[in-house]
């Protein structure tokens, strides 16, 4: 079995429970080793739409990171992943992606997944979008990150909100290469 490591940051945008749910399914797949950063927005989104502390999260994570330290294996190329996710991601922080700020691990992490040409999946979440998310969005994309953006499909006949998130995590999971059964594939019986 060859071991993964995944990056997963975690953003204080609304709609934390899709990098939950993504830990959820990364964490029980056996071979990835998922490294988790939080920034302290995010803390307080957790807390509040889910009602989980940092501890209880960070528990699924096999390393977790402080989005303060800089010099941790993730801040650099030499270390190397399967890729980053950064779901729910804020405004603030694809601004920052999209422009290269490394101000905080965080960004500094996506920024290494970019040079090295690894996946940097981003997963916005803010409606409605004036132009300068836009601009940014269309930036980072042009720099090498996906943007997957959490819209569901329907023509699964999703029944409930967690077949809903479930759609959008088998879709970063794809960007992925990971195999999984969280939606019913188009053509699929």
């Amino acid at each position: 079995m060859r071991l993964r490591r995944l990056i997963l940051g975690l953003t204080g945008a609304s709609g934390i429970v899709y990098g939950v749910r993504f830990l959820d399914w990364v964490s029980r797949a056996g071979d990835i080793e998922v490294h988790l950063l939080m920034t302290s927005a995010a803390k307080v989104t957790l807390a509040h739409e889910m009602g989980l502390s940092p501890n209880e999260l960070e528990r699924k994570a096999a390393v977790v990171h402080d989005v303060r330290n800089i010099a941790a294996p993730i801040a650099s190329g030499s270390f190397r992943t399967s890729g980053m996710v950064v779901a729910p991601c804020s405004m603030k922080t694809l601004a920052a992606i999209a422009n290269g700020d490394s101000g905080n691990l965080l960004t500094r992490a996506a920024d290494v997944c970019l040079k090295e040409r690894r996946p940097l999946i981003l997963v916005p979440r803010e409606t409605p979008l004036h132009i300068g998310h836009l601009r940014a969005l269309v930036k980072a994309a042009e720099i090498g990150a996906v943007i997957l953006p959490p819209l569901p499909g329907f023509y699964f006949h999703p029944r409930t909100i967690d077949d809903l998130v479930d759609h959008t995590v088998g879709k970063i999971l794809d960007q992925l290469g990971f195999e999984h059964t969280l939606f019913k594939r188009w053509g699929e019986s």
